[in-house]
């Protein structure tokens, strides 16, 4: 694996690798407390949408998916604050909309023949320079917004209804950690796919909760949990020749078992003890 690193594409997969395990950390914990992993399936889902403008008009695939999860995100925000009871027929909506825009637009482009399984599962080993100067610049503004708003993100995700009662602006955070979803969904794409991208935000916080009692250690624990898992499926991936998106997630899914397992064993040990 070592050696792997003296090639560019390597060591551009390694640093996207490192970007995006702390970009899905912050946020997959984020989703998890908020209870929104099934709405950050929906905007997966449909910034294929944003994929097909790319590919239609030959606009950079990140940028163009990006915008087109905000406008998705911000759609939703609105619909769903004060409704919340509305959020599966509005995911489901999306979801169906997004995908089938983005297929429809695929099947329009001229002479477009390109496999788009790149798409679905991911493509660590295609990241370019550019790519990662737009990871780095998201995980920026997402270090720079916890940093400045934590407090009012920790009330609101936590305690909706108290964090109203102290003045927080419950509906802005709600969008804005919508919009910080959508953005980092559209980065981990480009990693794992759309398919499997709820699996890199939700596997590595579901095992650092074993291990925090706050949402920052949640959020660091998750990290590094998932800059483990990325790169350990990354060499997985080099050393058998193997997809590098089902590689990432396989180690993650495996070491979510073995904890659950342990987490098991460990329980039943303690109540015989006490029995």
């Amino acid at each position: 694996m070592l050696d792997a690193l003296s090639y560019t594409f390597m060591q551009n997969a390694v640093i996207a690798g490192v970007l995006v395990s702390i970009i899905s950390g912050i946020i997959g914990s984020l989703v998890v407390v908020n209870r929104m992993v099934f709405l950050a399936g929906g905007i997966a889902h449909s910034a294929y949408g944003g994929i097909g403008v790319s590919i239609y008009f030959s606009l950079p695939m990140l940028l163009s998916t990006s915008v087109f999860s905000i406008i998705v995100a911000l759609f939703i925000s609105v619909i769903t604050y004060k409704n919340r009871q509305k959020l599966d027929t509005i995911i489901g909506l999306t979801w169906a909309i997004g995908m089938s825009f983005g297929i429809l637009l695929v099947d329009l482009t001229p002479g477009y023949n390109a496999d788009l399984i790149s798409y679905l599962f991911g493509s660590i080993l295609a990241v370019n320079s550019s790519d990662i100067i737009f990871m780095a610049i998201i995980l920026f503004l997402i270090v720079l917004i916890l940093g400045l708003f934590y407090r009012d993100i920790l009330a609101v995700s936590y305690d909706n209804a108290y964090a109203k009662i102290r003045g927080v602006k419950t509906r802005l955070f709600y969008t804005i950690i919508l919009l910080m979803a959508s953005l980092s969904i559209v980065i981990a794409i480009k990693i794992v796919g759309l398919i499997l991208v709820i699996a890199l935000l939700s596997i590595p916080t579901f095992i650092a909760e074993k291990f925090s009692d706050s949402l920052l250690g949640m959020m660091i624990h998750a990290s590094l949990f998932s800059m483990f898992f990325t790169l350990m499926g990354l060499g997985l991936s080099y050393t058998y020749d193997l997809s590098s998106g089902p590689s990432i997630i396989l180690i993650s899914s495996v070491s979510m078992i073995t904890v659950i397992i342990f987490e098991k064993l460990r329980k039943r040990k303690i109540f015989k003890n006490t029995n």
